[in-house]
């Protein structure tokens, strides 16, 4: 039994705290897994920002509401999930992305919550488990399925590494490079194929 493993941001949706960012003028939340290896660190950094500026969850969904999945998301995941299953796993938070889980016909995610204020001020966030990606990989490898795996940023390598077939999509150079011996992909086809092969 094959189960596909897929990041979610920068893979299937626009980065949100890239798109937060520049709606809200503040380039500081440009920062991402991409750029810090570190993901609790990464998030105490976005909370202060956050406070500094007196912005909440409300805002930050407002946001959310206008993004898109990328160019020919929607259609690959329709494609994969008609020959394996899929679940996408995830770093972002339920309260981010159930919008964008519509938009892309509502597939399986594994994710994390915000703890929230009722005046909407984010106060924290509760990660599912740790190393959320490679443990719920390494679980689902322990109940009997193999696990194929595709991400872009730093917290993806993990997962990518120790599934029987792993890929980088739409990473950056320096991730592809420090990698050299994982496949890389651009366009949603090659990925699609390379996955095919893999099964």
């Amino acid at each position: 039994m094959n189960i596909v493993c897929l990041d979610m941001e920068g893979v299937l949706v626009p980065e949100i705290w890239i798109a937060f960012a520049e709606a809200s003028g503040i380039p500081e939340l440009k920062r991402t897994t991409r750029d810090e290896p570190d993901y609790n660190k990464l998030m105490d950094f976005r909370l202060n920002i956050l406070k500094e500026h007196g912005l909440g969850l409300k805002e930050i969904q407002a946001v959310i509401a206008k993004i898109d999945p990328l160019p020919g998301a929607k259609e690959f995941l329709d494609e994969l999930r008609s020959v394996t299953q899929v679940i996408i796993l995830s770093d972002t938070f339920e309260q981010f992305a159930q919008p964008l889980m519509k938009k892309l016909g509502w597939p399986t995610l594994f994710c994390n919550s915000l703890e929230v204020a009722s005046d909407g001020t984010i106060t924290g966030f509760r990660m599912r488990c740790a190393q959320s990606k490679l443990t719920t990989v390494k679980a689902l490898q322990s109940i009997g399925f193999e696990t194929i795996a595709a991400g872009d940023s730093f917290n993806d390598l993990g997962m990518i590494q120790a599934s029987k077939a792993g890929f980088l999509f739409k990473s950056t150079d320096q991730i592809k490079a420090d990698h050299p011996e994982l496949p890389a992909y651009e366009e949603f086809g090659d990925l699609l194929r390379a996955i095919k092969a893999a099964l």
